[in-house]
Formats: C-alpha cells, structure tokens, sequence
C-alpha cells in the first residue's frame, strides 16, 4: 500500500466564476447564470483534480463563498462587521458577528459533497469548518436574549449535523478546517483561547464513535490567503501538542514552507497517537513555483524519519483559495503543484518499499 495523498480543499476559481460572483452581488447577473458558471466550475475542477493522478479529490470548494462562512449562507441573523483578522502583508479578512438567536446553518457541506460526487468515481473528502473557527462569532458583549451558552449548545448540535450528514453521503474522510489554532496563540499567548477551541473541538468529536473519528481529519495551517498569513510568525512547537489532542484519525499540517521542517517533525513525532496518521504538507500554495516531484519525493522521506511510513501521508500545506475573491494563485498552478504531490508521493513509496 502506497503513501497516501489527498487535497486540502480549495482551488482557485476560474476568472469568469469569479466575476459572476461579483456581478451577482451587484445585482447585474442574468436569473440562473451564477448556477451555470458555478456547475461548469465544479466540472472543470473534478475533471482536472483527476488528470492529475490524484487518487482522492475535493471539489476544490467552487461554490463556497469562503471555507469559513458556507455555513451562513440563507441566514439573515449577522451583521458584517465581526471579528477582523490581520495578514502580515496588511490586508484583513473580517466575520460575521451574531445578532440574534437561535444559531442554525443555512447551508450544510453535504450538499457540496453529493454534487461532487455525481461527477466523479473517485473517493470525495469533504472540508467542513470547525465549531471552534465558528464560536468567533458570537460578540464579546453578547447577544440580546441569547447567552454564549445557548449558543455554544446550539453550535455544536449543528457542526455534529454537518459532519454527520456528510459522512452519511459517503465523504471518503471529513476534515474539520482549523485554521485558527495558531492564530488563537496569536490573539492569547497565554494558550487559554486555543485550549478552549481544543476542548469545544472535542465535545464535538465526542459524539461520533472511535469508527467514525478515523473518518474524521483535522487540518491547520497559519492561514493562507493572498500571498499572506496570519500566524506563520507563531511557533509551530506551541500549537502542536494540543493540536494532537484533538480526538481525531487524521491530521493534516503545514510543513512545505516551515522554516524548520525536522524541527516540527521531531515535535509531532512525539504527540502523534497510534491511531493517527499524520497528512504532511509537501506542496506551498502561496509560492508560485511548481515543486518537481523529486522536491516532494524528498520531503516525505524527511518525514519518514521521522513518522513510521504507516502512519504517514502527503498534502498541500493549506487550500489554494480558502475564499472565493482569492486570485493569487491561477488555476494552472494549482493543479500543476497537485500533480507534482501525486508524483512525488509515488517516488517516495517506491524509495520507502511501501
């Protein structure tokens, strides 16, 4: 059995989707045409993701607004101006915060997956947002006749309903997105935000069976966006061992553009549990070189010094365009970087006999 290698998620939307989005929120897109432009994207995606040789695909999240927010599409109880995260290069990204009550998705990721799916033989992974990226929206001044509790309550009956729906559709893996465990350490050095996303994490883990957490995958990143992160400037070693708390089969992490990867590595090797298999990033999306498989070939086998090769995969270091409007990255490169992962992973196994 081969290393194993799969996406994280997104892939950069075609130029002419992109500017259907545009044009639909300002009300100038004919009735229907966003609905084509989102299935020919979608097409065009799977089509692509499998001339690469990949051997689990995504739906590269075509028709997500962002991998944060799908979840409030068709509800109107938000106002825009939430919680602003920073990039180093200076732009900013900003939620939603909750104005009223009772919390309930608009939308669940199972719709995605079933779309993806039908296009498809290939095994499907299915990205979801993790509640502890969600409870970020609930003000700190609160919400009138609506107390945290509630809400936290509510939140997790819906993010169990969304990663249950989607393993119910047959996802291949469901991975819960948090990319927020690094920036909470940027927000509080002092690690009390992050163990409390750890905990609220695992009360949601909590509900699905041993079985269904190895379907279940974790993945963090410092938030590739534009060209830009959030909380790369963190270090690595003091997210790690909460990281591998989360009571999850599989953990997806950012190593291809770490400064220290045999650092990282010596900490995960550590903190990995024995039911856990380990996703290393081998690709970095926001460099616009194409790595050579060779190049990727190479890191793995730095992993495998470390990771026994049973307990090891390959992936990109984060999605290539976790919000809709992101055109840093051409499709053209993105799939041509997935490509080279699929190789590389393949020169690795054969280098490593497995």
């Amino acid at each position: 059995m081969s290393i194993p290698t799969e996406p994280i998620g997104s892939i950069p939307r075609p130029p002419e989707l992109i500017a259907g989005i545009g044009a639909n929120a300002a009300g100038t897109l004919p009735a229907g045409e966003l609905a084509v432009l989102f299935d020919s994207a979608l097409r065009d995606t799977v089509q692509r993701l499998e001339a690469t040789g990949s051997p689990v695909i995504s739906d590269g999240e075509q028709t997500k607004p962002s991998f944060a927010t799908y979840p409030l599409d068709g509800s109107d109880i938000y106002a825009s101006d939430g919680a602003v995260i920073p990039f180093a290069d200076g732009h900013t990204r900003q939620l939603p915060r909750l104005v009223g009550g009772p919390f309930r998705y608009g939308t669940y990721a199972e719709g995605y997956l079933r779309a993806a799916k039908k296009l498809t033989d290939l095994p499907v992974k299915q990205a979801v947002i993790a509640p502890s990226a969600l409870s970020l929206l609930y003000p700190a001044d609160g919400v009138s006749g609506y107390s945290r509790e509630e809400f936290i309550a509510d939140l997790l009956n819906e993010a169990e309903a969304d990663v249950r729906r989607a393993l119910e559709a047959g996802a291949h893996v469901v991975q819960l997105d948090f990319t927020e465990g690094r920036l909470a350490l940027k927000l509080d050095p002092s690690a009390g935000v992050l163990g409390s996303f750890v905990e609220l994490n695992n009360q949601l883990l909590d509900r699905f069976t041993e079985a269904e957490r190895a379907k279940i995958g974790l993945h963090t990143c410092p938030g590739g966006d534009g060209d830009s992160t959030h909380s790369a400037d963190i270090d690595y070693a003091l997210l790690l061992p909460d990281l591998f708390r989360i009571q999850v089969g599989n953990v997806y992490i950012q190593l291809a553009s770490e400064a220290d990867p045999r650092r990282v590595l010596e900490i995960a090797a550590q903190h990995l549990r024995p039911e856990q298999r380990l996703f290393v990033g081998v690709i970095d999306p926001i460099d616009p070189k194409v790595e050579t498989p060779e190049e990727v070939r190479d890191r793995i086998l730095l992993a495998a010094e470390f990771i026994s090769p049973e307990q090891l995969g390959s992936t990109d270091d984060c999605g290539f365009s976790p919000f809709a409007d992101d055109v840093s990255t051409s499709r053209d490169i993105a799939f041509a970087k997935i490509q080279a992962r699929v190789q590389g992973t393949a020169l690795a196994s054969e280098q490593l006999g497995v």
